[in-house]
């Protein structure tokens, strides 16, 4: 479908060149207030976040990069905060983690909302609507399907998002299937504001555990999850990391070169 996103009020945003993708630079109550803004005024608004795994991946598949360009995306992780205090002197101004933003702005807004879950498997995607409903009981969750569908069970999914036409569709399908589902498939007339979500609906459900709180708060957090899956995980931190922040060096050296 190919559905670009309204740019009215997301173009006067400010944003920073991480390896080729503009991320917003903008505060946690204001990313909040801006799809609060978004869901009132029914503006379709595709939100992802950008961390160095991601921002990896982007530069990897030009595609996927160029995608990027219909979402809001907001920064998440040390990763992406050190490339900026390299490249532009600061951080951004809060650490956006999709793991925490997208629950603390749901139970943050006091309007019912109608929020679907898509993707992951059942099990946990079901598990992530009953602990989102205990934290955000003033909105209706909704399960809509698992991550593993078929083309012909996709057209059912589509055609019941242009039904239900729900504020908020969280969809967990991993990066960047996530966004260029979102990106191929979704538009005004099937919600207003989808957020890929990653892995929130299996740390919702308890299925992979967070971090403990300290290590959150030193941000260590992926140190945690390599730690509890090495052997899945070991080239996206322990080569991913480094090749992100050559890459960041390399971004900034050009941009000397070019402004000498």
């Amino acid at each position: 479908m190919n559905v670009a996103t309204s740019k009215n009020e997301q173009a006067t945003l400010p944003t920073r060149d991480i390896l080729g993708t503009a991320v917003t630079v903008i505060g946690r109550e204001r990313a909040m207030t801006l799809l609060s803004e978004s869901i009132a005024t029914r503006l379709f608004t595709p939100v992802t976040f950008l961390n160095a795994h991601n921002a990896n991946v982007a530069i990897a598949d030009t595609g996927f990069r160029e995608f990027l360009e219909r979402f809001v995306v907001l920064a998440d992780g040390v990763g992406v905060d050190l490339a900026s205090r390299i490249l532009y002197g600061e951080p951004f101004p809060d650490n956006l983690n999709g793991t925490d933003f997208v629950p603390a702005f749901l139970r943050a807004q006091k309007h019912k909302l109608t929020v679907a879950l898509l993707g992951a498997r059942r099990d946990n995607a079901l598990a992530a609507v009953g602990k989102l409903a205990e934290e955000a009981p003033q909105h209706d969750f909704i399960f809509l399907n698992d991550g593993y569908f078929d083309a012909q069970q996709e057209e059912g999914i589509l055609a019941e998002l242009k039904e239900m036409r729900p504020d908020v569709l969280l969809v967990a399908m991993g990066v960047p299937r996530q966004e260029i589902w979102i990106a191929d498939h979704l538009g005004p007339e099937h919600c207003t504001v989808p957020i890929a979500v990653g892995a929130l609906f299996d740390f919702l459900s308890g299925a992979v555990p967070r971090a403990p709180l300290w290590m959150r708060k030193l941000r260590l957090e992926w140190l945690f999850r390599l730690g509890l899956e090495p052997r899945r995980l070991w080239r996206r931190y322990i080569v991913g990391n480094p090749a992100f922040l050559l890459r960041v060096f390399r971004q900034k050296f050009r941009v000397k070169r070019g402004g000498a």
